[in-house]
């Protein structure tokens, strides 16, 4: 049989994976849940064989972790709520230090733009009126929104049930589906995908336990008002890689402005940001997540963007994980090795322009060195 030209297999990959993209925004709201389920299931799953190995029947094991699973859920939303009631409980004092901060805004803008608090407060009423103007349309929707919420969460326990008990079957359906002689390196890419998101997501849990008692320990220490408050909310955005801290960022400095009339609270919210993220980053998350699998920063980064445009805010948390399971796909196929390079973080030393052995998919250890093109 006649082997497929380049050109065309390089199309037939391209047009697969607009199809994909596009089987995923119209089936969103069916596939979110599941990748979510499936993903604690992977989580879940080495307590369940604990629970099996001391012969606990498997449809009781897999309930006694959900149920687990939802007590620890509800320990997390009553400790969020509890802080802000305690912010709601500061409202009067809030409103007070925020129209100080604004009208300390207005005399700056007023001296530096030549633009009066008169201009100023006819600009601040027009916005008003046309923000009141579309909140019909905002509230129309909010409904639908908090359907689908419910739905969405609703579904997860019972995928994650349902995943977990059919594991078995899943895992028949997905050797069916290649020769025999495939089998051990399907084997290896599943073991090594559910070793890949079991540490991430485990890492993740204990990433946002200690983030949230380190930042908020250190800003309660400090004396800033809300400091739990900020280091929840912190440590849950920072799930989002490299855009959640930066919203983190500015959300500690609103909550800081509108508690304290002081200056210096804000520069001590985000120099103790920068510190904790510097720990996490560079010396605690490497530490218990591993480097199994690196994804570089750029495809990171346009993945979380690309996922949250496609599926929304649940879609940005399992990006890299989604990333990584590809990556594992990708590096043992043949057709599609390349793939996997460009997610991967494996930068050659010298330009493949300059050195043809950097051409190749694996990059040699000691490149020898060779003249450029043309010479």
């Amino acid at each position: 049989m006649k082997e497929m030209p380049v050109t065309v297999r390089r199309s037939l990959e391209l047009l697969g994976l607009l199809a994909a993209g596009t089987l995923f925004i119209i089936g969103q709201n069916i596939i979110m849940p599941l990748l979510m389920a499936f993903f604690i299931s992977l989580m879940l799953l080495p307590v369940l064989r604990m629970l099996r190995k001391i012969k606990i029947p498997e449809a009781v094991s897999i309930f006694l972790l959900i149920l687990l699973l939802f007590v620890v859920l509800g320990l997390i939303v009553w400790l969020f709520s509890a802080q802000i009631g305690s912010l709601i409980t500061d409202f009067p004092q809030i409103k007070q230090n925020v129209s100080k901060h604004l009208d300390a805004l207005s005399k700056w803008i007023a001296e530096k733009f030549d633009y009066s608090a008169t201009e100023q407060l006819k600009f601040i009423d027009e916005q008003s009126n046309s923000l009141l103007s579309s909140t019909g349309n905002i509230l129309s929707g909010a409904a639908n929104s908090v359907t689908g919420l419910l739905l969405f969460f609703g579904l997860i326990p019972i995928y994650i049930y349902l995943i977990l008990l059919y594991k078995n079957l899943l895992i028949r359906f997905v050797f069916m589906w290649f020769d025999a002689e495939q089998h051990k390196s399907v084997e290896e890419g599943m073991r090594a995908t559910e070793g890949i998101i079991k540490s991430y997501l485990i890492g993740l849990l204990i990433q946002i336990t200690y983030i949230t008692v380190l930042l908020g320990g250190i800003l309660f220490l400090f004396g800033i008002k809300h400091a739990l408050l900020i280091g929840i909310i912190f440590a849950f955005l920072n799930l989002i890689p490299y855009l959640g801290a930066l919203i983190g960022n500015i959300l500690g400095v609103l909550i800081t402005l509108a508690s304290s009339q002081e200056i210096s609270d804000i520069i001590i919210v985000l120099a103790t940001i920068a510190v904790v993220q510097f720990l996490d980053n560079n010396i605690l998350m490497p530490r218990i997540v591993g480097s199994k699998v690196k994804i570089n920063a750029l495809i990171a980064i346009v993945g979380v963007i690309v996922a949250g445009t496609m599926a929304g805010i649940s879609a940005m948390f399992l990006a890299l994980p989604m990333i990584a399971i590809l990556k594992i796909i990708f590096d043992r196929s043949e057709q599609f090795k390349q793939w996997g390079v460009l997610l991967g973080d494996e930068r050659p030393q010298q330009s493949p322009m300059k050195v043809p052995a950097f051409r190749r998919g694996k990059i040699p250890k000691e490149p020898t060195t060779q003249k450029p093109i043309g010479h």
